[in-house]
């Protein structure tokens, strides 16, 4: 039996998908796979990729952090953001990427954790865009975005 999965931010439902063959996800202590009949599970996400295999692909998409849910063949991410790899704006990615860049150099003590969360974030847009670049343009589209 195949997975449905969920990508919910606060302000939307991104993604609602059924059939999906595994979620690969950037959680907090490391990446973990979710297959067809895995235990149970909640677990925080760190700011990274999210990837999404069917048998006709693979489709990214990055999450800011959040969480993730595994119950009863259902993975629902609740994240803070999310973007499918398609709607990550490069010039807007790297201009955040320069500026949180900026700001860690700059930063004294108090902000340098801030600047490198900021940081962080933006190279794993970046991460996520060069991913779809590398496959084509995205390869084979499975689903597209809801909101």
């Amino acid at each position: 039996m195949p997975l449905t999965l969920e990508i919910i931010t606060g302000e939307r439902r991104l993604l609602r998908q059924e059939d999906v063959d595994e979620v690969i996800a950037p959680g907090s202590l490391g990446e973990l796979g979710i297959l067809p009949n895995h235990a149970p599970l909640i677990t925080s996400l760190a700011p990274g990729e999210l990837r999404v295999k069917k048998d006709n692909g693979v489709e990214e998409y990055f999450v800011s952090g959040g969480f993730l849910e595994v119950h009863s063949d259902e993975v629902t991410v609740l994240a803070d953001a999310a973007e499918h790899g398609s709607e990550i704006d490069a010039e807007r990615a790297e201009a955040a990427r320069q500026r949180a860049q900026e700001r860690l150099d700059q930063a004294t003590d108090a902000d340098r954790a801030r600047a490198q969360a900021s940081l962080a974030r933006s190279l794993q847009r970046l991460r996520v865009l060069e991913h779809r670049r590398r496959r084509g343009g995205g390869g084979r589209e499975m689903g597209r975005p809801t909101g």
